[in-house]
């Protein structure tokens, strides 16, 4: 069996995106030489996300409606975190998003269904962050 490993590194200027990282998961598949395998894609920073979905703008802009909805960012003093911290929204935010996706590499592809997309979702941008890409299989 074999084993690759990268790291995908992004500094969003925003506090808060999706970024659509599919094809850049299928250039690290094309790099590993695996045909048959799993790709575990995750997000190393408790405040980003990684999930799959549409990539449509109008979703996008809904799930931004929905987070803020269900976790503001303001203000601060709401939430017991923010004590010299900003961001216990984004990480309420995270969780709600998931950490990771699982997706399974066939014939050297990334077997998604026809509308399936990944992404990295930033949820306390403005610093630089990092994706964990481990792909294991022949």
């Amino acid at each position: 069996m074999k084993s690759y490993r990268k790291e995908l590194w992004f500094e969003i200027p925003t506090r808060r995106a999706f970024v659509n990282i599919t094809d850049t998961l299928q250039k690290c598949v094309d790099e590993s030489g695996i045909k048959e395998g799993l790709l575990l894609c995750n997000a190393m920073h408790i405040t980003a996300s990684v999930f799959i979905n549409d990539d449509e703008p109008g979703l996008h802009k809904d799930f931004e409606i929905w987070l803020e909805k269900l976790a503001p960012e303001k203000p601060y003093s709401q939430y017991h975190h923010n004590v010299g911290e900003d961001n216990a929204d984004a990480h309420l935010k995270r969780t709600i998003m998931g950490r990771e996706v699982v997706i399974a590499i066939t014939d050297g592809k990334l077997d998604l269904g026809p509308w399936e997309q990944v992404f990295y979702g930033e949820f306390d941008g403005k610093r630089k962050k990092r994706v964990l890409v481990k792909i294991i299989g022949e």
